[in-house]
């Protein structure tokens, strides 16, 4: 009987200085698809990639493309046969756009540049209106939307269901503040503000909508050879059609994690994998079910670990 494999593309945040130089370095294909890259956007991302500097690469517009081009340089270098046998894929906020890239339903360069441009327009979103963003930790969902809907000082909503216990709020700086206050006085274990360019998963990011749905209705995009589970939806989605218009609802509706690796978990599948910098998602599945088996893949020697915990 062959494995099924999901599939999981980590969102912003993940980024490094180094991401993906030791790939490039062993594999001639992914040090021409970052030289690809290069060409495409017009701009060194192989190189703030390799050596930052670090502030430069955090900003929203560069973080993006540069998650992405390092998730789909993986997914790449995995042998066909792991990814013949994906039957699911879903990505965390800028990585859902790295889950339809790797179902075949983006071209690499209009994904590159799509993502690119949504960084600019959330940054510039950011700038028009300030906002900011907070983890609490050790809250109910209802406990947290009681909060946001109670405190004033303007917009204040749940953005990243993560985890059990792991809730990311969004919104203005004052109303953030005051819900970051009330949660610490509802019994919240942890309270992390979070250094980020604007209010991400929120209404504040109306204008950024708009703008990435005029961008995405120039964009083709093919049917999937495997189902992408939507952010915004938490459900696994086929038509090209609903992707886009849900990459675009995205922007200003909550990242529902947890329903999406419930979504993901009907499918079955014998091994999960996380694909690109960092080990967030990894880190999230394991809070949210211990006994699903997980590897995650960033190197050379985790793609080589990888392929051992498939062919085990």
């Amino acid at each position: 009987m062959s494995k099924r494999v999901a599939v999981m593309m980590p969102g912003q945040g993940s980024q490094f200085v180094g991401m993906g130089a030791d790939l490039a370095s062993t594999t001639p294909s992914v040090s021409r698809l970052f030289e690809e890259a290069d060409e495409i956007l017009e701009f060194p991302l192989s190189r703030l990639c390799r050596e930052g500097p670090e502030d430069e690469l955090r900003q929203t517009q560069n973080a993006q493309p540069a998650i992405l081009l390092h998730s789909i340089a993986v997914w790449l270098s995995i042998p066909e046969r792991v990814r013949r046998a994906v039957v699911v894929a879903a990505g965390h906020s800028l990585g859902e756009f790295s889950a339809w890239l790797a179902a075949g339903s983006l071209s690499f360069a209009e994904a590159l540049r799509v993502v690119r441009q949504r960084g600019q327009l959330m940054a510039a979103s950011g700038s028009e209106r300030p906002g900011t963003m907070a983890a609490l930790l050790g809250l109910e969902p209802a406990e947290v939307s009681r909060i946001c809907e109670a405190v004033p000082g303007g917009e204040c909503v749940a953005a990243n269901f993560n985890a059990p216990g792991q809730i990311v709020i969004s919104g203005d700086v004052t109303a953030v503040e005051a819900a970051c206050v009330a949660a610490v006085e509802a019994g919240a274990r942890r309270v992390i503000p979070l250094s980020v360019s604007g209010a991400f998963h929120s209404p504040l990011m109306t204008t950024a909508r708009d703008g990435l749905q005029k961008v995405l209705s120039t964009i083709e995009m093919a049917e999937p050879a495997f189902p992408v589970v939507a952010n915004a939806s938490a459900k696994p989605e086929t038509d090209p059609a609903n992707g886009r218009a849900l990459l675009v609802e995205q922007l200003t509706s909550p990242v529902r994690w947890v329903e999406s690796i419930g979504a993901m978990e009907v499918f079955e599948p014998d091994l999960w994998i996380e694909l690109g910098p960092g080990a967030v998602l990894t880190g999230l599945l394991r809070r949210i079910e211990r006994r699903r088996p997980v590897a995650r893949a960033g190197t050379p020697e985790e793609i080589e670990s990888l392929v051992e915990a498939f062919d085990g």
